[in-house]
């Protein structure tokens, strides 16, 4: 209703963002920012988005500083991978493309999200 008035997006953009339950907790849509933005709370969106970014920066800085010290001591590093999504090259456009390598499903049947880092 009235989605006319919500910055101009259609009624099918408004729904795409709406929240699912039962879903990952690093699903786009538990942004905690994203949240207080649709419902008008700029300022307080606005203070949550720089405290998701100094999270995220101080996580890269840790998995560099560990990447660092390992081949500093010559031990080996295994980098951050995402969890349901492996590179691969594309063998027709030779492009390295993200392939989902499966679980996600199984982890939504069961509601074991364990294995999801904290992100927000």
């Amino acid at each position: 209703k009235y989605a006319e008035n919500m910055y101009y997006f259609s009624e099918l953009a408004l729904t795409l963002n709406a929240p699912e339950s039962g879903t990952a907790p690093t699903d786009s849509r538990c942004r905690p920012d994203q949240r207080l933005m649709e419902n008008g709370r700029w300022d307080e969106a606005n203070a949550e988005k720089q405290r998701l970014e100094e999270k995220q920066r101080i996580s890269r800085k840790r998995r560099e500083a560990e990447a660092a010290r390992a081949t500093e001591d010559g031990t080996p590093y295994d980098p951050y991978k995402p969890l349901w999504f492996e590179r691969k090259k594309d063998p027709v456009t030779q492009e390295l493309e993200h392939i989902y390598k499966g679980g996600y499903w199984e982890s939504k049947e069961k509601q074991d999200w364990t294995l999801c880092p904290d992100i927000f």
